[in-house]
Parts: structure tokens; sequence; C-alpha cells
């Protein structure tokens, strides 16, 4: 067996050499890791979204590496590359889902040889495939974190475009791929198609099979993605482990689909590695935080609450910051729904 040290030169260089092999838009569109000097009880692994590449993570990889993470932020198939990129040449971007589903697998395996357990987050697809990976190796994945995952688009005619026209899609809208030069213009339509079939076939899996522990981040104001499915997948994953999280942006907070930096939109990004971490260091069911963001509406403080409930241990450092972004009305109005003509 290679040592640690060995494990670790070996992915940089093998990642170094293949994107060396290909002619990158920008040095920010390559793979990036984040090494402790030894293995650690935590490793995250970050898979970027639709398009875009490794540089949406940076921020919260900085985050967890200086918490004592191994961090793992390598670029999808087919991304990432110079070219003159046209409705008449498409960039390569997949459009079999076992390309990225075996990639997907060969990283959450180099991500268990750097420590304890494994954390994965992905945005938009990225998200896609970390709902897959949560549900094809539940047992290896000990949180799986989603944001904006593509289930579906914010209407049934998008995703009925998607399914059925085979045409060349450019972004126009400028907080949905506002980072030109970081991540392609255009896109074939057929290799988005990709991860709608997928997300499809995840929500009807989670209806009958556990996944590993998920939090669900979603936003009202994403004009890309359904955060209807979002919440299936939520109730659907819910009912099988109880330990899964759900967080809608509400839509005075504008958060856009491409939520991960402030340079692509969401002012509010310094929020999603609080969240992040606490979902990760906390072991409190989805139940229990309901209790404490009910109780905390009572005029309790959270320490009091979570002394009172017993989850003092089974809480994160980051979960009081976590609470104010709860929906403690939609909580009180499930408990009491006669009050919601008051509230």
């Amino acid at each position: 067996m290679p040592s640690y040290s060995e494990t670790t030169a070996a992915i940089v260089q093998q990642a170094k050499a293949r994107e060396n092999a290909l002619p990158l838009l920008n040095e920010s569109c390559r793979s990036r890791f984040f090494f402790q000097p030894k293995p650690t009880k935590r490793v995250c692994l970050f898979l970027h979204g639709f398009t875009a590449g490794p540089y949406q993570f940076v921020p919260m990889a900085e985050i967890f590496f200086k918490a004592g993470y191994n961090v793992l932020v390598p670029l999808l198939p087919g991304h990432g590359q110079a070219g003159n990129w046209s409705r008449q040449n498409p960039p390569p971007l997949p459009t079999d889902p076992k390309v990225y589903q075996q990639f997907a697998l060969h990283w959450l395996e180099q991500a268990q040889a750097l420590g304890e357990t494994v954390t994965v987050c992905g945005l938009s697809a990225g998200g896609t495939l970390t709902a897959w990976l949560a549900l094809e190796r539940p047992k290896a994945i000990n949180r799986a974190i989603l944001f904006a995952a593509y289930l579906s688009s914010s209407s049934r005619v998008l995703d009925l475009f998607v399914k059925k026209i085979d045409t060349y899609f450019e972004w126009t809208v400028s907080n949905i791929n506002p980072s030109k030069g970081s991540g392609y213009n255009g896109f074939s339509v057929s290799a988005l198609r990709v991860f709608l079939h997928l997300g499809q076939d995840i929500l009807k899996r989670s209806e009958k099979q556990p996944a590993a522990p998920m939090f669900i981040v979603s936003s009202d104001s994403d004009i890309a993605t359904g955060s209807f499915d979002h919440k299936t997948l939520f109730e659907n994953a819910r009912s099988h482990q109880p330990i899964t999280w759900y967080n809608t942006f509400s839509r005075e907070l504008a958060v856009p689909h491409t939520m991960m930096t402030v340079q692509e939109g969401n002012r509010w990004a310094s929020l999603l590695p609080v969240m992040a971490k606490a979902f990760v260091e906390s072991n409190l069911t989805w139940t229990d935080v309901q209790e404490i963001g009910y109780r905390m509406t009572q005029g309790k403080t959270f320490p009091s609450v979570v002394a009172e409930l017993g989850l003092v241990a089974k809480a994160s450092p980051d979960m009081p910051a976590m609470m104010t972004m709860v929906d403690k009305r939609a909580i009180v109005l499930a408990r009491n729904p006669s009050l919601s003509e008051e509230i």
C-alpha cells in the first residue's frame, strides 16, 4: 500500500498530467487539492457545476481546509477546455451518464484514502452527481450536500425542451453563468439531458432506497432548477434516513443558481460554508432541528434549548448560525395551522 504522502502526490501528479494534455480555458479550471500533512478525520469532495469549473468551490474548500479537512475539487469530464466552441462546434461535454458516474466513483475512492469519513458536496449538476453517489454508495459517504441540484428545470416546459430538442444553448442571463472565461458560454442540450434523466432516476430510487445523510439546499430565486423536486427528494430521503436536512433561501435574499461565490452573484455566499459545516459536524435529525427551532420561537436561546433536549454533544459550533437560516415560521405553522391567519 502506498503511503499517505505517496497517495496525495500521485493524485496531484495524475490530475496535472491529464490537464496538461488539454488546452484549458485558464488556470481557474484546474483541479484543486488542499491536503493536510497527514490523514484527517474528515475529507471533503466537491463537484462543481455544469459548464463551470473547480473555481466555484475554492472559497469553501479553503475554509474546510483551515478547519482541518482534506479537500479535493476535481475538474469534471469534458469541462474547462479551451476551444473555438460554438453551435457548429459545441464543447466536448459527455452525453453518456456512465462517464460522470465512473468519474464520481473514482474520486470517492480517492477521497476515502485520505481520512476516516467522506463528505461529498455538489452544485447544480455536481449536486445531481452527489445525490447519485449518496444512493449508490450510502455506507461510504458520511454526509452529502446538494447545492441547487439539477433534478429538473424550473418549469415542466423547460424539461420537455431538454428532453426532446437537440439544439445548442448559450447562456444569456448574467446570474446563471457570469464567469466568462472560466466556464463554457454554451452547450449542446443533449449534454444537459444526461443530468435531467439522472435526476429523475434519483427521485424514483429515493422513494424506496436509503441514501447517505443529505442536506438539500435550494433557493426560491433559482431560475434554473425546480425546488419542488428538491423538496420531494428531501421527503423521500428523510423517510429512510432521519439525518436529512432541507433549507431554501427566501426570494428576498435573491440567491441565484450559481450560489457558491460572490463573483457569481450570491452576496450571501459566506453563509454556505457555515451551513455546510453545521451539517457535517452535527449528528442531529431534522426532527431535532425543528424542535430546536420551535423552542427558540418561545424566546429561548440556542444553548438553553440544546441543553434541555440533551443535544449539546450532537450540535456543531456552527449550529447557532445555521438556526438563523431555518424557517421557524414554517415550523410554528406546521404545528399550529390555526395561526396561519395571525402570523
